[in-house]
């Protein structure tokens, strides 16, 4: 199950929920504490401004200045239904905004690819490395294309 924690009136949360399943069936997790059931887990998007994912950047990397998605992985076993929790996935919709308006394509289309992006990390990708750049970059374009969104890159 997705859950969407929706703190900016963002109309489109269907189009991040299909994003996240949409990763979800198609990757295989790196993570290796995740198995098959990583492609039916639970996790959670919040959609949030500046101001949170720079407190969070700070707080959890060290980082002081903003960020556009920021993932939390869990990989924690839900005692009440059994169910797998990836963990959570922080957007800036003002910042997606941005980033959207300068690669030339709608907010909606950003905050998808921000998704799969996050999701990814939760799966255990990550692009400290070159190779893992490449790996986790190659995935997301597959997800991306999947999604009819093959043209959409993500802001470095």
């Amino acid at each position: 199950m997705i859950h969407i924690d929706n703190h900016m009136d963002f109309r489109e949360t269907a189009l991040l929920e299909r994003a996240a399943l949409v990763t979800l069936e198609s990757v295989p997790p790196l993570n290796p504490d995740l198995g098959p059931e990583s492609a039916h887990a639970d996790l959670t998007i919040a959609l949030t401004d500046d101001r949170q994912l720079h407190e969070l950047n700070l707080d959890y990397l060290g980082v002081d200045s903003p960020t556009d998605v920021l993932s939390f992985p869990a990989a924690e076993v839900d005692p009440e239904n059994d169910s797998l929790y990836l963990g959570d996935i922080a957007i800036s919709i003002p910042r997606a905004a941005q980033q959207a308006q300068q690669g030339g394509h709608p907010v909606e289309a950003e905050a998808q690819l921000l998704v799969v992006h996050g999701t990814l990390h939760l799966l255990g990708y990550d692009h400290s490395t070159d190779e893992e750049k490449a790996v986790m970059w190659a995935e997301q374009a597959r997800v991306l294309e999947r999604l009819g969104l093959s043209r959409i890159t993500i802001q470095e």
